[in-house]
């Protein structure tokens, strides 16, 4: 199974995901240049953190144009499985593959620190696979993470069940004390109503190691490939 990362100009994350992806979880992966017009045979694409292109205009509006962007975008429409983390997220929002976006944190400064996830969709592949008895423990690094969605939109996302994780305490309750940025519903990921597209503000490449004390973030990634793949 081959996993494509992408790096863009200002992407910083792309190198943990690899070695998440690679080194701790056993896949190949194929490292994905902006300007590239190939995906190399990929199986799946992972749009990883950082601040492509210095997060000018806003996070994420650049790369939503670059050439890459014109390979993923077809292979997420034909089903391909794709997902962004945190930047990522943002860019898949900016591109359409994801509804909603992600605005400034509410206390507009940036958020670096664990928190607690509760998995919510069970039939979205990267949700699907997470244990319900205790929060996932999963880093976030942002400075607009907070997500938000119309009314309608959010009704969608909870009949379709798109919500993948919603912030909580230690003890899995969802209230706004557990709400690191403001996000609606305390949303920190969602998919596509095809459940081959997702984002999450928070990194589970960096909870994927024993000698890091936290591999919380495995299911995640490992979720990515499983079940029918195009």
């Amino acid at each position: 199974m081959k996993i494509g990362v992408v790096t863009f100009p200002g992407s910083n994350c792309d190198m943990d995901m690899v070695h998440a992806l690679s080194h701790e979880l056993g896949f190949k992966v194929a490292q994905l240049w902006h300007k590239d017009r190939d995906l190399q045979g990929a199986d799946a694409v992972v749009l990883p953190g950082g601040f492509s292109y210095g997060d000018y205009l806003r996070s994420g509006s650049i790369a939503r144009f670059s050439p890459i962007m014109e390979e993923i975008v077809p292979f997420a429409h034909q089903g391909g499985r794709v997902l962004g983390v945190c930047n990522g997220f943002q860019i898949l929002c900016e591109a359409g593959l994801l509804p909603g976006t992600l605005r400034h944190n509410e206390t507009r400064k940036f958020i670096c620190r664990n928190v607690h996830l509760k998995p919510v969709s069970r039939t979205a592949a990267v949700s699907a696979g997470c244990e319900t008895e205790k929060p996932l423990v999963i880093p976030i690094a942002h400075g607009e993470g907070n997500y938000f969605i119309s009314d309608e939109g959010l009704k969608r996302l909870k009949d379709n069940d798109q919500i993948l994780f919603q912030y909580c305490d230690e003890q899995g309750n969802v209230n706004a004390m557990s709400n690191p940025n403001g996000a609606l519903f305390n949303i920190a990921g969602v998919c596509n109503s095809g459940k081959n597209v997702f984002g999450m503000m928070p990194h589970p490449e960096r909870a994927c190691s024993k000698d890091l004390a936290n591999d919380d973030g495995r299911a995640i990634l490992q979720g990515l490939v499983q079940g029918e793949l195009v």
